[in-house]
């Protein structure tokens, strides 16, 4: 670029300015391009219709702009794209000030625990501040400079304040290093006073050129390579697990070799469901606290625990208590530092699919080969366990309403390839990690980092953009449908199609399921009337219309009970052009079937109740039995 060219400037107000440059960004990985931020999202109010509002509508012609009914779901749209485009690409976010910008807080909050890129634009206080106090404004006792928005900071991963439009000119191009930095990216922040929106400055021409931010695939270091060479090779019980860092890295295929090459079973996360194909024989399916008990099996004999792409959280260690071989030893592959050094791990700072092709191709080298005593024992593991689903789980049982086990097992088998199914909060996510089957290439879209009840329904509307081939179906419990259903209105409004799969089980049954492991006794869980005698929540079961609420904003509706009536909706949806929603009575109190893995909830050390100082009694045991801390 000539020294005339950076010399040209082109006079704007600051969010005229954003909103050019926005449309100027694109994200490059393995030679392919795409736009990073192609659309925006937003509900305007007094503090960015005048700013932000005005410089979409003259300068959007690039940047689509949608009206979601909420603005928490706006930021979960933003995250489901993102995973369905492997973070290559997400959406903006834009509020008004005040409560507007906090109903996003938990929607940032999601995306940072899930390492999801999203772009939020709050709008915020005046920052000249001679209007004096304003509409919305938190006036802190101590410091002047304080606004609501200071919320964003401990849940994003770049938090910034334009309080003079030139500022824009540093703090948009390290939004956009984070956002795209696969080690860094979540939530980004950029606040937005709603005086300094309106504000002119005479920008750079240049600054609205087409920029290409390129994704890097770190490659490991032979060093680290070689010495996990020796640790496989000394290794007699291998075992994987496989987090979302595998589907983000595209580097399912090279998983699968690994694997197959090495006979090593894979378990996966929440996050890395379908990271490995169901139909591999080193496919354990998902594997933790709701995992498969073969995964939990497997994995509690193991000598060496290869780690790819997964921040092992206390649902993939068990708390701690999964590793019991005496010597069971750890390789970390990921592209966080904090994350590969984690368990003592070996550490393989790098991109998953460069460090498993790197590995695979030394371990190859030294001869390595599969231990068929091994491969056997994992095939046995695997028929085992399906057999016990298809003898004991994928039934009905005499009295009970339809088990949501056994619905999924239904919806799995008519789900076909492209098709995607999501869900976050309740029972179904656990389910789905547990029994759903990825093979024939069948999507499973769990979040988890965050276990977000109302990510479900506008995530899914986010999927359904990113993906142009296949069904999106939601699988959702009647209790986490009641915080967010709206977004229906916004399928309808763009003829967005996606199948809601709504399990009506009369409150928050898994949660129940805890409590009654370790209190003994169910108290606020399940929607029920209140009873006079005792004043609690222990009346009868609320009698709630969930297809009549789903039509009343747009979709088709089916109300079913039993396992034909489920398939004949799910074949009569799958014809529709609008959204559906299939409303199933399920069996309030049945449930998956173990794991294998344990998870450290207390039961009350100090307790009245007999039943209650039992379960604590069973928990200080088995804490004493399970738990082996690994640094």
């Amino acid at each position: 670029m000539s020294n005339a060219n950076r010399q040209e400037t082109v006079r704007l107000t600051m969010a005229q300015a954003v909103v050019k440059y926005l449309q100027a960004q694109y994200s490059e990985r393995d030679g392919q391009q795409r736009r990073f931020i192609p659309a925006i999202f937003g509900i305007f109010g007094h503090g960015n219709v005048a700013g932000l509002g005005q410089a979409i509508e003259e300068y959007g012609q690039n940047l689509p702009f949608y009206q979601p009914c909420n603005e928490q779901s706006q930021v979960h749209t933003a995250s489901g794209f993102a995973k369905a485009n492997l973070r290559l690409a997400t959406f903006a976010c834009a509020s008004s000030i005040g409560p507007g910008a906090t109903n996003m807080i938990t929607g940032a909050a999601t995306a940072t625990l899930n390492r999801l890129p999203v772009l939020l634009l709050p709008a915020d206080y005046y920052a000249t501040r001679y209007q004096g106090p304003v509409l919305q404004q938190l006036e802190h006792p101590i410091s002047a400079d304080v606004s609501v928005n200071d919320c964003f900071r401990p849940v994003s991963r770049f938090f910034d304040r334009i309080s003079r439009p030139e500022q824009l000119l540093t703090a948009l191009p390290e939004a956009m290093r984070v956002l795209t930095d696969p080690a860094d990216t979540g939530a980004v922040t950029i606040s937005l006073p709603q005086d300094v929106q309106a504000h002119a400055y005479d920008y750079p021409a240049y600054f609205f050129e087409k920029r290409i931010w390129r994704v890097e695939r770190r490659r490991p270091h032979p060093h680290w390579i070689e010495e996990a060479v020796a640790m496989l090779k000394a290794a007699k019980r291998p075992m994987i697990v496989a987090g979302g860092g595998v589907i983000y890295s595209d580097a399912r295929a090279a998983l699968q070799t690994f694997a197959e090459t090495f006979g090593i079973p894979v378990g996966e996360t929440m996050a890395g469901k379908g990271a490995l194909a169901g139909e591999s024989a080193m496919s354990l399916g998902g594997y933790g606290v709701t995992g498969t008990g073969s995964a939990g099996q497997l994995m509690s004999q193991a000598d060496l625990v290869i780690a790819v792409g997964t921040r092992l959280t206390d649902f993939s260690t068990g708390s701690q208590s999964a590793f019991t071989h005496p010597e069971v030893k750890f390789i970390n592959i990921n592209v966080s530092g904090h994350d590969a050094y984690k368990q003592g791990a070996l550490p393989i700072v790098a991109d998953a699919r460069e460090a498993l092709r790197a590995f695979l191709q030394a371990a190859s080298a030294a001869e390595i080969k599969p231990d068929p005593a091994y491969l056997e024992e994992v095939g046995v593991a695997k028929m085992d366990w399906q057999e016990h689903l298809n003898t004991d789980v994928f039934v009905d049982h005499a009295g009970e309403a339809m088990s949501q086990l056994h619905a999924i097992n239904i919806i799995n088998q008519s789900l076909q390839a492209g098709d995607t199914i999501i869900a976050a909060a309740g029972g179904p996510p656990g389910d789905l990690h547990q029994l759903w089957d990825t093979s024939g290439g069948r999507n499973c879209h769990i979040e988890f980092g965050y276990s977000c009840m109302g990510y479900e329904i506008p995530a899914s509307l986010g999927v359904r953009m990113a993906q142009s081939e296949g069904e999106v179906y939601v699988l959702v419990g009647d209790g986490t449908y009641l915080m967010n259903p709206t977004e229906l209105v916004t399928a309808m409004q763009e003829n967005l199609k996606v199948t809601l799969i709504i399990a009506e089980n009369h409150g928050y049954q898994i949660i129940r399921r805890l409590q009654m492991g370790r209190a003994g006794v169910s108290f606020g869980n399940e929607f029920r009337a209140r009873d006079p005698r005792t004043n609690r929540l222990e009346g009868d079961y609320l009698t709630i219309d969930f297809a009549k609420n789903a039509e009343s904003m747009g979709a088709r509706a089916w109300h079913v009970t039993t396992p034909d009536e489920l398939r004949r909706a799910l074949r009569e949806a799958r014809a529709e052009t609008r959204t559906c929603a299939i409303v199933m009575e399920v069996e309030k109190h049945r449930y998956g079937p173990a794991s294998e893995v344990w998870w450290d909830v207390a039961a009350a050390e100090e307790t009245n109740t007999e039943i209650t100082q039992e379960l604590r009694v069973e928990y200080e045991a088995d804490r004493q039995r399970l738990q082996k801390v690994h640094y």
